[in-house]
């Protein structure tokens, strides 16, 4: 494989769960799933030692990158200049839709390699910050990826599989050694693309995240047990329709009917 060779080799900082890419053949990969034009914006999560900002910038588009670790200062500012800013922050505490209100772009794409023990958090961060993007390109550890790409029925089925596919159409873009990261994670990782959808069916999320959650609460619990104070009987009317059981659990319920059963219980 193409490798980069770090020009300040630094230690990576368990702690902040870094892993810098160095495969070039995959850092080309994620740039051409952005495709972005000089008149776009691309906000980047946690660049590190710039690996990927070096590549993206050959579109020519404005770029802004949220960096935790101050140390690799002397990496990125480098890379900064008229359409290109660091902000070091925490992405977590970031407010995104201020941070961009003052550039001028069409479309916005959102790219990482994301810490693997914060991923769920940042993605719901990004739902969460109300603001229009074509299309979100992560890197995030494969289990992971296999669990928001999951079918009802299986062990990696639950509520963030079912949040993510009804806020995105997700896909799996290529699968990672964990051989193209220095320092060597110990788990393989996924390159995820994810589109938000433009025909979501109209329901308040907030509420409908809660209830998923009620659902999956307790995977070996029927449904029936992890949502008591809904109203039971108009739930069932629901699992009636499909011929679900009663003891059914919530892990063999489709993204689509726990909708339906959403929106019937209110």
């Amino acid at each position: 494989m193409g490798v980069i060779s770090p020009k300040f080799f630094m230690k990576a900082k368990k702690s902040l769960g870094q892993n810098f890419l160095i495969d070039k053949n995959v850092i080309s990969k994620i740039v051409t799933e952005v495709s972005a034009c000089n008149d776009d914006l691309i906000v980047e999560i946690g660049p590190g030692r710039g690996a990927l900002t070096k590549e993206l910038k050959k579109y020519n588009s404005n770029i802004l990158c949220y960096e935790l670790d101050r140390d690799l200062k002397n990496i990125l500012q480098a890379l900064e200049d008229d359409k290109t800013k660091i902000v070091w922050q925490d992405f977590l505490k970031s407010n995104i839709k201020d941070d961009i209100k003052d550039i001028k772009y069409n479309k916005l794409y959102i790219v990482g390699n994301l810490p693997y023990y914060i991923t769920t958090p940042i993605i719901e961060h990004i739902m969460d910050s109300n603001i229009n993007f074509e299309k979100l390109v992560i890197m995030v550890q494969k289990e992971v990826a296999d669990r928001f790409l999951a079918s009802p029925h299986t062990k990696e089925y639950g509520y963030i599989t079912v949040v993510l596919n009804y806020y995105f159409d997700v896909s799996r873009v290529i699968n990672v050694s964990k051989y193209a990261f220095n320092p060597v994670p110990k788990v393989e990782s996924t390159v995820l693309r994810l589109i938000p959808k433009k025909d979501k069916i109209n329901l308040d999320f907030n509420k409908f995240k809660d209830f998923l959650k009620k659902c999956f609460s307790q995977k070996r619990k029927t449904l029936k047990n992890n949502l008591k104070g809904y109203d039971w009987s108009k739930i069932k009317t629901i699992l009636d329709k499909y011929n679900m059981s009663e003891n059914v659990r919530a892990e063999e319920i489709s993204g689509e009917i726990l909708i339906e059963i959403f929106k019937h219980s209110l």
